[in-house]
């Protein structure tokens, strides 16, 4: 038995089995791919509900119509589940012929993050999964004490997975990795549009419903790095001073979240306010040079 540690992988492999006309059994793919029937009847009623699929003898299969025709739009669906959508320019239907001609694909070459390997916890990664969709309640082991949790999102950051939820009314992160003896409790919850709303919004991993507002001055010899793309948490770029250094606003959740990634761009990047903070890191760097 083979067994694949993500969803979208799991995704993918159904896609292209029912492309090449196969007829799928439940219980066999359940088998193949290690999870549930009811896992597997989810990716084929719920996920991938934009195919036109037939069912006949408990047995699933692309209407024959529609064989070796999965469309633009199904690759934008995956996709978007992969959350990748934004990596390209654009998913048009001319990009996306390009992207999936072999004569026409190798000129490119994508180096994402390394990602971590769980495929020693697919089953309780599929069980984590089942809790979220189900809102159950759920209780583990981490950092060598007992949780009770509310599941609300299992979300990938850098090639890290995470377990987002609630746990004695705060909004908490678990690396999943270090999730041990999990359970699914008795009981259910109903989830919080203002706590999915904050998930959705987030742009770090760091929750705290009060931010913290940081003005930083970015040197000019690393300004393109800052206007290429957003390196801080809700970044704004207030102004390009005549030199073509920048006036940066970004807003942190907590101050390390801010003091490492200007400790990574010394000494190109000087915070201006708050200037306690900016005391903060000199003092710190200080005490490192002493040692």
């Amino acid at each position: 038995m083979k067994s694949h540690d993500t969803v979208a992988t799991r995704l993918a492999l159904i896609l292209t089995k029912l492309n090449e006309s196969q007829k799928l059994d439940v219980t066999e793919l359940a088998e193949e791919f290690n999870v549930t029937k009811r896992t597997i009847q989810r990716d084929l009623n719920d996920r991938l509900s934009f195919l036109p699929l037939k069912k006949e003898n408990n047995l699933y299969s692309l209407e024959e119509f529609y064989l070796g025709k999965l469309k633009s739009e199904d690759i934008k669906n995956f996709a978007a589940i992969c959350g990748v959508k934004e990596l390209f320019p654009n998913l048009d239907n001319s990009f996306l012929m390009h992207i999936l001609d072999n004569s026409l694909n190798q000129a490119y070459l994508i180096k994402g993050y390394n990602y971590e390997d769980l495929s020693y916890q697919t089953t309780q990664f599929q069980e984590v999964e089942q809790a979220i969709l189900e809102q159950k309640l759920i209780s583990f082991e981490y950092n060598q004490k007992q949780r009770e949790v509310k599941p609300y999102k299992l979300v990938n950051n850098k090639g890290i997975w995470y377990l987002v939820g609630v746990e004695c009314d705060i909004l908490k992160t678990f690396s999943f990795k270090k999730i041990k003896n999990f359970q699914q409790r008795e009981g259910t919850f109903s989830k919080e549009k203002e706590i999915e709303a904050i998930i959705k919004d987030e742009q770090t991993l760091w929750f705290s419903q009060k931010k913290i507002e940081i003005v930083l001055k970015v040197d000019s010899s690393v300004a393109y790095y800052f206007q290429r793309r957003a390196l801080l948490p809700y970044q704004k770029i207030v102004k390009e001073l005549e030199n073509g250094d920048l006036l940066v606003e970004c807003k942190v959740s907590f101050e390390e979240e801010i003091l490492k990634i200007v400790r990574y761009w010394i000494p190109n990047v000087t915070i201006i306010s708050p200037t306690l903070l900016q005391e903060k890191l000199k003092n710190t760097l200080s005490e490192y040079l002493l040692k």
